[in-house]
């Protein structure tokens, strides 16, 4: 008679995975990943089916955790939404954001066949547009889809700037400014 499914070991498995790959970016075998979650390559394909079954599911998990802090981050406050936006670039470009940046970062700029999330860059491209159209809407009304649009563009080149010079400085009043121009409407 064959084991039972453990989804608690699942899920705490899938946690330890996360934890490494947010930590170290992708491997390029289960064997990183086993001995973070402190198990064995063939119980990871046990619990997961396949590796790019549990690459995906990873990917998935991580996704999540960096959608709901960075929506945190971006959600609408009492105040004026540049405001909110000025101090979630310093949340979402600090420590605790930088993992989410990197691996997400080097998923978006992969070539398509090394991804195992299909369609993963349209979603990291549209997953940002609601929570910024909600911020932009009680002061810009109908142009905030249009500039939601224009904050995420802003945000990934910046990033990309950001990541391509090391000059994070330049990047971070380069935001400023723009948030400034923002303030400004």
């Amino acid at each position: 008679m064959g084991r039972h499914p453990q989804p608690e070991i699942r899920r705490t498995l899938l946690a330890a995975c996360t934890d490494h790959v947010l930590a170290h970016g992708l491997p390029s075998g289960l064997a990183p990943l086993a001995r973070a979650a402190g198990t064995t390559p063939r119980m990871l394909v046990y619990h997961f089916g396949t590796r790019d079954r549990l690459l995906l599911e990873v990917l998935q998990e991580a996704r999540e955790r960096q959608l709901r802090f960075f929506r945190q981050a971006l959600a609408p406050r009492s105040e004026p939404y540049a405001q909110t936006l000025a101090r979630a670039w310093g949340v979402l470009t600090g420590p605790q954001g930088a993992p989410f940046l990197r691996l997400f970062g080097a998923l978006y700029h992969a070539p398509e066949g090394e991804v195992p999330w299909p369609d993963f860059r349209r979603a990291a491209t549209t997953d940002w547009l609601g929570v910024l159209e909600e911020g932009l809407r009680p002061h810009y009304g109908e142009r905030a889809p249009a500039l939601a649009t224009a904050v995420l563009a802003v945000v990934r080149g910046l990033l990309m700037d950001a990541d391509a010079t090391g000059d994070t400085a330049r990047a971070d009043a380069a935001f400023a400014a723009f948030v400034g121009l923002l303030g400004e409407s």
